[in-house]
């Protein structure tokens, strides 16, 4: 098996294309509420996810998950549509990240979800970083999107 499927991924987004490439990282990442944190004193929005692995799932085929850790920096504001953040036990499957700017460095930080959930950050700037916190284990299998 190549190295590189077995090193854990640590990445930063300091800029939209950097965002892009973290975001292909955490497509199909599966999240609960309660390992999420807005953190307003320190700027910081963080979340815990189960990360599927593509880079090992394309480059063995072995579909795996690794416990990662993301945050976002210099947060100001942060909003949710599509859920409840009192339901703790809620489990989200992200889509996507992207990053609007609005007046340069400032914009939003828009992490979709299935189901038309959404999590909106107002930032003074990107900065962003995933790592992943431990060994990968079985995913049993690959994720599949309804096409409807």
């Amino acid at each position: 098996m190549d190295s590189t499927i077995k090193d854990p991924l640590k990445l930063i987004a300091l800029d939209a294309d950097d965002l892009s490439v973290m975001s292909a990282h955490m497509q199909d990442a599966a999240a609960k509420v309660a390992d999420m944190a807005y953190l307003p004193d320190e700027k910081r929005f963080a979340m815990l996810v189960n990360r599927f692995d593509w880079l090992a799932a394309v480059g063995a085929g072995t579909p795996q998950r690794r416990r990662t850790g993301v945050h976002f920096d210099r947060v100001l504001k942060a909003r949710v549509r599509g859920f409840d953040l009192s339901d703790r036990s809620k489990a989200l499957n992200l889509l996507a990240v992207e990053f609007a700017e609005a007046s340069a460095p400032a914009g939003t930080v828009t992490l979709y979800f299935s189901g038309d959930a959404a999590i909106q950050l107002e930032v003074e700037c990107l900065e962003a970083a995933i790592s992943d916190l431990g060994p990968a284990w079985p995913a049993g299998e690959f994720p599949r999107h309804d096409e409807s």
